[in-house]
């Protein structure tokens, strides 16, 4: 094999990386935003990202935590997709400021609609009341696509920080900045939502392309530094000897 062939098979192995670097992380089904303050009402997007290029999602399954149930759970109309919303019976009551609660949502299935190769969808749903006594919430999610196949997000965190190859969404929780926080009615957070929502997610949305642009251009800076030492390299075995 001659040096400019070997040269060029260094340059596409070193692109395969970077791009398999920065790109894994803009695939996952996540939620956002991904923090919200404990005690609190609050409207979050189940992010889902396609990721075939010969096939659409056209379900998703949302399942909600047994073990902190929530009271309130409400989703926004997505043109296109039914919904159905499904609530089951708890293994014990839990007792809420509200009142005992025997039964919470346990799964929210969007179906119906498409998510073509290339694009993403929004799910929303509002909720409440967050949990005082954990700091995030596993919400495990089955994606499945038009032919048949299903991805099962409900990897939890790794104990080392490294990221799963199929996480769950997660939502971190985080202490209320104020006492009035956690005293937030139902009525309270649904009028709030609604008239907040568009900024209440779309920032989010900026800040999370904001985040994978930077990966993009990153990995990019790094497959122009090596194309730049290659080609360098070439220019010096090329220069004639005196």
């Amino acid at each position: 094999m001659s040096f400019v062939r070997r040269a060029a098979t260094v340059l596409a192995a070193a692109t395969a990386l970077t791009v398999g670097l920065a790109l894994p992380a803009l695939a996952h089904v996540t939620v956002q935003p991904g923090t919200a303050e404990q005690g609190s009402f609050t409207k979050v997007a189940f992010r889902v990202p396609n990721e075939r290029d010969d096939a659409s999602t056209t379900k998703i399954e949302v399942s909600f935590p047994a073990d902190h149930p929530l009271a309130f759970v409400s989703v926004k109309p997505v043109p296109g997709w039914d919904v159905k919303v499904t609530e089951g019976k708890l293994p014990a009551p839990v007792t809420t400021e509200y009142g005992e609660l025997e039964e919470a949502v346990t799964k929210v299935v969007w179906s119906g609609g498409k998510i073509e190769p290339g694009q993403f969808q929004e799910f929303e749903v509002s909720m409440g009341q967050l949990p005082t006594d954990t700091d995030s919430l596993m919400f495990p999610t089955k994606q499945t696509y038009s032919g048949g196949e299903v991805v099962d997000w409900s990897e939890a965190p790794k104990a080392d920080g490294t990221e799963a190859e199929h996480p769950a969404p997660l939502l971190k929780l985080v202490p209320a900045a104020g006492e009035g926080a956690a005293s937030a009615s139902p009525s309270t957070a649904a009028s709030t939502a609604g008239a907040a929502a568009t900024p209440s997610v779309a920032p989010v949305a900026a800040a999370s392309s904001s985040d994978g642009t930077a990966r993009l251009l990153g990995g990019a800076g790094l497959v122009a530094g090596v194309a730049g030492v290659v080609i360098g390299f070439l220019g010096l075995r090329r220069r004639p000897t005196s």
